[in-house]
């Protein structure tokens, strides 16, 4: 392992906005992230496979009345988005290294106000279909960690990934589905993140791929 990815997983080890295997906290914050961990009422939202964390601390900074959780299992990765809220200031913003598999041992039932999955791994290969993050296991997990009318929001550059998850949720007419297969082509339908974007946004904007986007929920 190199120098510097060492020296981040020591001082990850060390940030309380990381919530890792090892600490005292890790799996035992479920249903009490607000009151032990933000210390305050405010609705919670989790970024899936948050990457860096730029999404997450960008949304964080332009909602200060909420609070936001970024999950990944790469530290090295969260490292620098942890760096970025500290940069910010901001104390509305956290993450948790683990798997995607093991939410219910990390939250409470009803306990997220929604969820994000930006630019997962379309994971194409038809043996792997079942750890696509929008598969139907996935979304019964999602289920129920999510409180009545919760939202899940997915933008990819995938049309795997996309249509899959698209002919899944209207197979069983999910509520509240809206979706776009331009999402900057299509006005007025999420004006407020349109300046918040990831590394993978980035370039594949600037690649011409169009980005699409859904959101729905359970209930």
């Amino acid at each position: 392992m190199g120098r510097v990815k060492l020296k981040r997983f020591a001082d990850n080890a060390q940030r309380a906005d990381i919530v890792e295997p090892g600490k005292d906290t890790f799996a035992n914050l479920g249903g009490r992230w607000q009151s032990e961990f933000f210390r305050n009422n405010h609705p919670i939202t989790l970024e899936m496979g948050c990457g860096k964390g730029e999404y997450t601390v960008g949304l964080a900074a332009r909602y200060p009345e909420r609070n936001f959780l970024g999950l990944d299992i790469k530290g090295e990765r969260m490292h620098r988005g942890s760096i970025l809220a500290e940069e910010q200031g901001l104390t509305n913003v956290g993450f948790l290294r683990t798997r995607a598999e093991t939410l219910l041992e990390h939250f409470g039932s009803g306990e997220l106000d929604e969820i994000w999955i930006t630019f997962p791994d379309p994971r194409p290969r038809l043996g792997d279909t079942k750890r696509r993050l929008t598969a139907p296991r996935f979304q019964e997990l999602y289920r129920q960690i999510l409180r009545p009318g919760g939202l899940v929001h997915l933008k990819t550059d995938s049309d795997l990934l996309f249509e899959y998850t698209l002919e899944l949720l209207q197979e069983r007419n999910a509520p509240n589905l809206v979706f776009t297969r331009d999402l900057y082509q299509t006005t007025g339908l999420l004006p407020h993140t349109y300046d918040i974007q990831t590394t993978y946004e980035r370039k594949y904007r600037e690649l011409g791929v169009p980005i699409k986007y859904l959101h729905f929920s359970f209930e």
